[in-house]
């Protein structure tokens, strides 16, 4: 059968989808998705591990951090308010300490609760993970699939059902994150098939039990290879144990073969098949024979948590904006990428796919100048494929001195390419007071990048240079000496990509601060001189 398939590769899409892309994610902020499914709570338990239990052959953890994001449907919710657009997140979870914690997150990212539906006989889901020194330990699961039987259930189910209609002529777009844990039942399949058939919007199913949902009319699903095997392995048991055998991700052909025959099984519009660092698979039902592979970009240190949420919520808000499957594929892919660079149960902002997509489209965000950041990206990617070992550095660099040279100079002796980041007037007010900075960021720029062990300097706005590093990626990020013993935030991003901190030697009478008292002093004394 596979061999009727034809099968293309596209590295990147054509300008004109580029710049279609560009339109696509600034149309996101108007948009509204509905995301149904489970959802839950996930925490990340952190310490340091210098020895062993005496009581078992176990590592004595010495916590560190505790933190608490949203995870399965939630994390998908957050995924699209993330990427701009309102989000309503219909679901079940416990009216429990957990669910409290949970209902507060959202409530940070702005993300109502009220759709939220409370069992007083449950309990919210939660994954409760155990880091020592970055490496994991443990993950305990709490929670359980919902009790179906008895007349509470029966309550929970109907107020569900009815908020579903109600949000689904609301939104612009439906997305199910189902972990089989007991809010998308065959009872709300049902109803959400009448609805669809009554008045379409575009859908998207994520489902570890995908089967459940081969009558419901959708546009797209997104199993991935393990998930979309099993179902062809449950059409075809005990007729063809072939089904039964791994496919190789890197056997396209495989993979479009088994796209196809999953399109035949359910009434969907596009099968999208996620093959993890190997990229994704579209197979569409109006082109059955042409399958099109999107590679995935190559990522260091990669951390899969998340990504799939991340996947499947560009992917629906694309197509609620009106673009192509292809060109929302590609959208998604780099949305994927960009969070599996990331700690923890990743999200990723509109403004990180916009730089994304900008960055394919090869047009700087600034400007056409040198200093713009997507130019010097392209420039670090030729110079680190040709083996060049990257430094980045940040800060200020109001009135330079002797101090910003030494360090920018000891900086560059640590690689070949030497970039340095320096805080907008915005974010140097926010540091340094409403007085600072003396020279404006231009100015700043202009003469840091006249440096001769200055390779490439541009503007960031932040206050801190975490996505700086994500996006320049250097094998060194180097501080001043006033850093030391302090803990940075870069340090996580680091290890995330797999860079090195370094903190340089600072000369504490060789500052900005230092400068301008001196200037003041003199101009006191010369006014007090001038009345005497």
């Amino acid at each position: 059968m596979h061999k009727d398939i034809i099968f293309t590769h596209q590295a990147f899409p054509t300008d004109a989808a580029l710049h279609t892309a560009v339109e696509t994610v600034e149309r996101f902020s108007k948009l509204r998705i509905l995301v149904l499914g489970d959802a839950m709570l996930d925490s990340y338990l952190e310490g340091t591990a210098s020895r062993l239990c005496s009581e078992g052959p176990v590592p004595v953890v010495a916590k560190t951090s505790e933190r608490h994001m949203a995870g399965g449907a939630a994390n998908t919710a957050m995924n699209i308010r993330a990427l701009g657009a309102q989000v309503d997140l219909l679901s079940i979870i416990g009216n429990d300490t957990t669910g409290k914690l949970l209902r507060t997150t959202l409530q940070q990212y702005q993300i109502d609760d009220q759709w939220l539906l409370a069992d007083t006989e449950g309990q919210t889901l939660h994954k409760v993970r155990i880091l020592a020194n970055n490496q994991y330990v443990v993950r305990f699961d709490e929670g359980r699939a919902l009790d179906q039987k008895g007349d509470s259930y029966a309550r929970l189910m109907s107020r569900l059902l009815t908020q579903l209609e109600t949000l689904y002529h609301l939104c612009d777009a439906v997305i199910i994150s189902d972990y089989c844990y007991g809010t998308v039942t065959e009872e709300v399949i049902t109803f959400l098939r009448m609805l669809q058939e009554r008045e379409s919007r575009p859908l998207l199913v994520d489902s570890k039990a995908l089967w459940r949902f081969r009558t419901l009319p959708m546009t797209v699903a997104t199993p991935n290879l393990g998930e979309a095997q099993q179902l062809l392995a449950m059409t075809h048991s005990g007729e063809n144990p072939h089904h039964k055998a791994q496919i190789d991700p890197h056997d396209t052909e495989q993979v479009s073969s088994l796209a196809r025959q999953l399109l035949e099984m359910f009434m969907t519009r596009s099968i999208v098949i996620t093959l993890g660092a190997d990229g994704a698979l579209l197979l569409n039902a109006d082109q059955p024979q042409q399958a099109l592979h999107v590679p995935a970009h190559s990522v260091p240190h990669a951390n899969d948590v998340g990504a799939g949420d991340s996947f499947a919520s560009t992917l629906i808000t694309a197509l609620a904006a009106d673009a192509d499957i292809q060109d929302a594929v590609y959208l998604s892919r780099d949305a994927a990428s960009i969070a599996v660079t990331k700690s923890y149960t990743a999200t990723v902002s509109q403004q990180e796919l916009l730089q994304h997509v900008h960055l394919r489209l090869n047009l700087p965000l600034r400007d056409t100048s040198i200093h713009a950041l997507p130019y010097i990206m392209r420039q670090l990617e030729r110079e680190r494929s040709s083996g060049s070992r990257i430094i980045l550095t940040n800060g200020v660099f109001d009135i330079l001195h002797r101090g910003h040279i030494q360090l920018l100079r000891q900086a560059r002796q640590l690689g070949d390419i030497l970039v340095v980041a320096i805080n907008s007037d915005r974010s140097t007010r926010h540091l340094k007071g409403p007085t600072r900075p003396i020279n404006g960021e231009e100015d700043r720029l202009t003469l840091v990048a006249a440096l001769d062990m200055v390779d490439y300097a541009f503007i960031f706005d932040e206050d801190t240079p975490e996505q700086c590093i994500r996006l320049i990626r250097p094998d060194i990020h180097v501080k001043g000496g006033n850093y030391m013993g302090k803990t940075l935030p870069e340090e996580t991003v680091l290890q995330d990509i797999g860079g090195q901190l370094v903190i340089l030697p600072f000369a504490p009478s060789h500052s900005t601060s230092h400068v301008i008292e001196r200037i003041m002093s003199i101009s006191s004394a010369s006014k007090h001189n001038s009345y005497t």
